[in-house]
C-alpha cells in the first residue's frame, strides 16, 4: 500500500483481544512506526524513573490511597521528601500524552492504548480502532499465551477491563467501550485476528489513506 501522507492508527483494546499482535502486523505491513513500549521508555526518561516504576501503573486511574498519599505530600509532618514521590497518575498521563503527540507530529504510526483516540482527536489523518471479544474467548487466549489457569486469566480480565474503563473516564470524560469514539470496532472472537488485520487494511484503502 503506497502511503502519500502521514497518518496515525490508534488501537484501544480489551485484554486478550489481540491488540498488540494486530498493531504489530499493521505496522509491519504498512511500514510505519509501532508505539507501545516506546511510549513507556520515553515517559520514564522524562519523569526520571525506571520503566518498571510506571509500567504497572499504565492505563489505571489513581486509587483512593494514591490520591490520599499525594494530597498529603506537602504536609509538614510528612517524612517522605517531595522528590522521593513517584509521579502522580496525572503526571504520568500528561507525560505519555506529550510523547504520543510528539510521535504523531513526527511520523506515521500505530499507537496502542493510552486514550490515543482522544488525545489525537484533532489529528487530520486519524483512524481509531477498538478491539473486543467475549470473556471466554479472551480468557482462553490469555491462558494459552501466558500459560496460566482459567481462574487467573478471568481475574486479569475483570481487573484490566475495570482499570482501563476507569482510566479513560477519569482523564478524558469518555466511555472507553463506547463505539462512538471509534471508526472501527471489531469482535476478534468472531473475526479471525489475521483477517481483522486485513479488514483494517481494506478500510484504509477505501479511505485512500
Amino acid at each position: 500500500m503506497k502511503q502519500t501522507k502521514p497518518f496515525i492508527i490508534t488501537i484501544n483494546r480489551q485484554l486478550g483481544s489481540g491488540g498488540a499482535y494486530i498493531g504489530q502486523q499493521l505496522a509491519n505491513k504498512l511500514g510505519i512506526f509501532y508505539a507501545d513500549r516506546e511510549i513507556i521508555l520515553h515517559a520514564a526518561k522524562e519523569l526520571s524513573v525506571m520503566e518498571e516504576d510506571i509500567d504497572f501503573r499504565e492505563e489505571k486511574a489513581p486509587s483512593f490511597w494514591e490520591s490520599l498519599f499525594q494530597n498529603n505530600a506537602f504536609n509538614a509532618d510528612s517524612y517522605i521528601p517531595q522528590k522521593a514521590m513517584p509521579p502522580t497518575s496525572r503526571e504520568l498521563f500528561e507525560t505519555e500524552a506529550n510523547v504520543i503527540r510528539h510521535i504523531a507530529k513526527e511520523k506515521s504510526a500505530v499507537i496502542i492504548g493510552r486514550c490515543g483516540f482522544y488525545l489525537l482527536k484533532d489529528y487530520p489523518n486519524l483512524i481509531k480502532i477498538y478491539l473486543h471479544a467475549s470473556k471466554d474467548f479472551r480468557s482462553n487466549r490469555i491462558q494459552r499465551i501466558y500459560e496460566i489457569s482459567k481462574t487467573n486469566a478471568d481475574k486479569m480480565i475483570i481487573q484490566n477491563d475495570k482499570a482501563r474503563a476507569s482510566y479513560c473516564k477519569s482523564f478524558t470524560g469518555k466511555e472507553w467501550a463506547d463505539a462512538r469514539n471509534y471508526d472501527i470496532c471489531i469482535d476478534t472472537g468472531k473475526v479471525d485476528i489475521d483477517k481483522a488485520v486485513e479488514l483494517i487494511l481494506s478500510y484504509l484503502k477505501a479511505k485512500e489513506i
